[in-house]
């Protein structure tokens, strides 16, 4: 018989789906560049088009979940990441363009990347609540996103080392297991109920709230944050550092990986009781500062230091802007969690293709912009230091926010920042 650990097991196990196909394709980028000839810029146009493609199905998943129930879509979410996936493996060589393959492919694991986002955190708000409580449950639930990319970068980077780059497409065949898995444990578990329109919060009442405002902002500023630094860093390891893929990898990008699940894991454990608000304008700052190591230092273990501790940064981001909306709007529903989902997934989309995009043209503008790169230290030629430097604005604005909530916190309820109580919700 099955029961609600059972379900948190399995949302645990969705959020590792979730980590597979949002970090995979960025550790090929190499492979891709070299293989298909493929651009830094038109690379970014891929990490874009991950999370442009969530996001859109962050939107439309608002409408309905709440309506549906969580069932179907969550195991529709484990079966488009399955295929995917072997997509990701196939579609490259049996498509026109192996360009074109690979859109295709990451357009449909990530609807089920979408899907995932929007329906694991509600899931877990929902279920009963554990002895850390809501805010440290949601923190360890996001900490296996860490370790799920974890294992994608380690095992990746090992495995893509024995067998040879030329037979990349064993990794996604590879990791297909996972959701397919997963999959057959959705459709046995016990999932809570949705919440009723009646009672549900609506979106106009979110909208105009400052405090729901101001957490978008924040998820915002988390998705860029987070996932800029953990889609480039594999890259910039190799041709910006000079250092080799198999060390590159596991001292940027799963370093970056595990000291993220820490911190999650830490706060998830031990953090109840330490104020939300200011802790994630904390987080910000020494994110900012990560960002500043990694583009002015010139030292390339500095630079890999900035990228890993930036993990630990950026980790209580992204769960705790989703905690402070749960505890100020304990009826948004999954409608909430998708509209955040959205803006998360917005930065994410737009902060690693702002970096690209950047990257690309300063090795061509005249100006400013083409005078950056050479005030910066040396990233054989990639521009992406100059790409991460702009992409700075992105946790300095969550510092900020996050900071300005926990006063404004304070003044309105008399409690410590990111809580309240029955009456001032």
């Amino acid at each position: 018989m099955t029961t609600f650990d059972h379900t948190r097991r399995a949302c645990y196990t969705g959020f590792v789906t979730q980590a597979i196909v949002n970090n995979l394709a960025p550790l090929l980028f190499i492979v891709f560049q070299t293989r298909y000839q493929v651009p830094v810029e038109m690379l970014g146009r891929l990490v874009l088009l991950n999370f442009a493609t969530q996001l859109v199905t962050d939107i439309v998943a608002v409408r309905f979940v709440d309506r549906i129930g969580y069932r179907i879509p969550l195991v529709l979410a484990h079966v488009l990441s399955v295929l995917g996936l072997a997509l990701l493996s196939a579609a490259p060589a049996i498509l026109p363009s192996p360009y074109l393959g690979l859109c295709v492919a990451v357009v449909i694991y990530a609807v089920g990347g979408g899907l995932l986002e929007v329906l694991v955190s509600p899931v877990v708000d929902a279920l009963p609540s554990p002895q850390e409580g809501k805010a440290a449950a949601m923190s360890l639930l996001h900490s296996f996103y860490c370790w799920g990319q974890v294992a994608v970068v380690a095992g990746s980077t090992l495995l893509l080392a024995w067998i040879g780059q030329d037979a990349w497409q064993v990794l996604p065949l590879v990791w297909a297991a996972v959701p397919l898995v997963n999959m057959v444990a959705f459709l046995r578990v016990p999932l809570p109920a949705t919440v009723p329109d009646e009672h549900r919060t609506t979106l106009r009442a979110l909208f105009t709230a400052p405090a729901f405002v101001a957490a978008v902002v924040l998820m915002l500023g988390a998705g860029a944050a987070e996932l800029t630094m953990s889609q480039w860093s594999s890259l910039f390891a190799e041709e910006g550092l000079g250092v080799s893929k198999v060390w590159g990898d596991l001292a940027g990008p799963c370093l970056f990986a595990v000291l993220m699940g820490v911190g999650r894991f830490a706060y998830g454990m031990w953090g109840e009781r330490i104020p939300l608000a200011p802790t994630m304008a904390a987080c910000g700052t020494l994110a900012t500062v990560c960002y500043l190591v990694v583009c002015l230092s010139a030292n390339p273990v500095v630079s890999l230091v900035g990228c890993a501790v930036c993990g630990l940064a950026v980790s209580l981001l992204w769960p705790g802007t989703f905690s402070l909306a749960a505890a100020r709007f304990p009826f948004g529903g999954a409608a909430m969690f998708g509209v955040l989902a959205v803006f998360g997934d917005a930065g994410g989309a737009i902060g690693p293709w702002v970096a690209g995009a950047v990257a690309d043209a300063a090795a061509t503008a005249d100006g400013f912009l083409g005078g950056l790169p050479a005030a910066l230290p040396g990233d054989g030629g990639s521009g992406l230091r100059t790409g991460l430097l702009v992409v700075t604005v992105f946790p300095l604005a969550v510092a900020a926010v996050a900071l300005a909530y926990g006063i404004r916190s304070r003044r309105t309820t008399g409690l410590p920042a990111g809580e309240t109580t029955a009456e001032t919700r």
